[in-house]
């Protein structure tokens, strides 16, 4: 950046942002040293967030600014722009329309580099603003191999003579060779190479799940991206083995084995990230189907305020958690995020004072501060036999995974009697289902009343992206389909959204998910119902009177507030 661009910089800081001259005069003087940038220095030493500065550099040179984080580049952009000139001159090639390549750069102003990016690429460039911190981790994450090429890469080497064997060995593992063979298949460079590619995309892609699944003349990889799945690549079967074998390989499973399923955990540096995969296998007609779920910790926000909560629900949730016995249950199917909203809950409510212990199947995430359990069935180390000893030690707060049989659900209303705050989740599709759900469960009515303070119900929708949307005005009808009356509108005129497709979100037009939750406070009425055994729509019908918002309320909020579509609420949620 030029010299009298960073001085106009400083006395900005100065004037605007209140920087203290000795400061500035510290940094400046680290500068004439380093010849580090100005405004890497500041941020370094913590005088400055990167994100202000990076708005007031976009105000002074009247270049917008883009988030690099938000950004999914497409493989043929970045293929324009080789690695070596992206590092040389820190920049990042993000979108081409028509004859136009749009270039994130630390320094717009580098006329050296644009000239180079134009002769290189014989297009116009747009240059926009980003941190370099930013660009350098974006190269590192998009200039990575991805899947289809490793897979190209492999392919054109089978015309080897030990590509040929592989492909022998190949056959074999499927008709379950020996150990050794199988191992020496999974060290092969093509089955190596191949499998870590897969990994990385995954966590390029911000994907929550990876789908190895064999078919009969084909290997399908697919990755589930913001709750939908979607194809990475599908390539010859005879690949099938090897990448299975591989993953059981980095999972300490049973390579061997083959008729069973098993479950595992891999955790490894994956784009400069510690990143856990935990592992599943189950055997299939065509061979064996592998599914691994992307713990990313980098991507989790363990914050009730920053989770998306409509203020209603999250106050009555924030409510429940502060009591000092009883139980909370979340409910929904799996992928709804319902552990995330309990971590958040257990961060919430954390306290030095306070002895959290948790029981989990597998453990997602290690929480600082907690204490935490991983079942184990293979010692016969279940929910009810952790529970039972979290019990003797003295606990104030017990998390536990998931509510499966009869015998944990005991143990936990037993604790939430005694003294205990219990947190749990449960498999129903609604709050009010979490009753009936206990209920055949073979809890009887006055434990669920003296025990319950809250049954939420959730679900993810994605969140259309504020940079593509595109506004419009619904018909009568889509609201009337929507169930969203008059007297809510106020008579305003609601505004909706078309998504539409940007480089900030790999022109899906969605980027990233919200939560909708509906939460059953366990009022004297409801008590009173679930007592006298009333039913599911008359309890659902009294909870809406005493002013729970049903999961489509929130969904319809949302819509109203622009921060997703009625097609993403509708796939979600039912009419009430």
């Amino acid at each position: 950046m030029a010299v009298a661009v960073k001085k106009r910089l400083g006395e900005i800081l100065v004037e605007s942002y209140g920087l203290e001259n000795e400061k500035l005069e510290q940094a400046l003087k680290i500068q004439s040293q380093t010849k580090e940038k100005l405004g890497e220095i500041l941020v370094r030493l913590g005088y400055i967030p990167r994100q202000t500065l990076l708005e007031i550099l976009s105000s002074e040179l009247d270049i917008p600014s883009i988030h690099l984080s938000r950004c999914r580049v497409k493989s043929e952009v970045l293929s324009m722009v080789p690695r070596k000139i992206a590092e040389l001159y820190c920049l990042v090639p993000i979108s081409k329309l028509k004859n136009i390549l749009t270039v994130a750069m630390s320094d717009p102003m580098n006329v050296y580099a644009v000239d180079d990016i134009r002769r290189l690429t014989s297009m116009e460039i747009r240059a926009i603003l980003s941190s370099e911190k930013d660009i350098r981790d974006a190269i590192e994450q998009y200039y990575g191999e991805n899947v289809t090429q490793a897979i190209k890469d492999v392919l054109e080497g089978m015309e080897s003579p030990d590509a040929i064997e592989l492909d022998e060995m190949s056959t074999l593992a499927s008709q379950e060779g020996t150990k050794q063979e199988l191992l020496r298949l999974t060290q092969e460079e093509p089955i190596v190479k191949l499998t870590n590619s897969i990994l990385t995309e995954s966590v390029r892609r911000f994907a929550s799940d990876i789908f190895i699944e064999p078919e009969e003349k084909a290997l399908r990889v697919r990755l589930r991206v913001d709750g939908l799945l979607q194809e990475a690549v599908t390539t010859s079967s005879t690949m099938h083995a090897g990448v299975v074998s591989r993953i059981k390989v980095m999972s300490n499973l049973d390579i061997a084995e083959h008729r069973l399923p098993q479950d595992g955990r891999i955790k490894i540096k994956v784009l400069g990230k510690e990143i856990d995969f935990r592992v599943s296998v189950i055997p299939t007609y065509f061979g064996e189907k592998v599914v691994l779920r992307v713990l990313d910790k980098s991507q989790i926000v363990l914050n009730l305020d920053k989770l998306g909560f409509e203020p209603a629900p999250l106050r009555d949730l924030k409510r429940a958690s502060s009591h000092p016995h009883g139980m909370v249950i979340t409910c929904g199917p799996t992928g709804s995020g319902k552990t995330t909203t309990l971590y958040s809950v257990l961060k919430f409510i954390d306290r030095p004072e306070k002895n959290i212990v948790t029981v989990e199947d597998p453990i997602e995430f290690q929480v600082e501060g907690i204490n935490q359990v991983a079942v184990r069935p293979d010692v016969e180390l279940t929910f009810a036999t952790a529970l039972r000893a979290i019990l003797r030690q003295d606990p104030d707060i017990i998390m536990v995974g998931e509510i499966r049989d009869s015998e944990t659900v005991e143990i936990a209303i037993r604790a939430a009697l005694t003294g205990h705050l219990v947190l749990s989740t449960l498999h129903t599709n609604t709050a009010v289902g979490s009753v009936t759900r206990l209920r055949n469960m073979g809890v009887e009515p006055f434990l669920i009343t003296s025990s319950i303070l809250l049954a939420g119900s959730q679900r993810l929708v994605r969140k259309i992206c504020v940079q593509c949307r595109q506004a419009y005005e619904p018909t009568p009808q889509l609201l009337a389909d929507l169930g969203i009356m008059e007297e809510e509108l106020r008579g305003n005129k609601p505004v909706f959204y078309h998504p539409k497709g940007c480089p900030a979100c790999a022109n899906t037009g969605y980027w990233g998910r919200v939560v909708l939750f509906e939460a059953l406070m366990m009022s004297s009425r409801i008590k009173n119902m679930i007592l006298k055994g009333a039913s599911e729509y008359e309890m659902k019908k009294a909870a809406c009177e005493e002013g729970m918002m049903t999961l489509r309320q929130n969904g319809i909020a949302k819509i109203l507030q622009g921060v997703t579509t009625p097609e993403e609420v509708v796939r979600v949620t039912v009419r009430d």
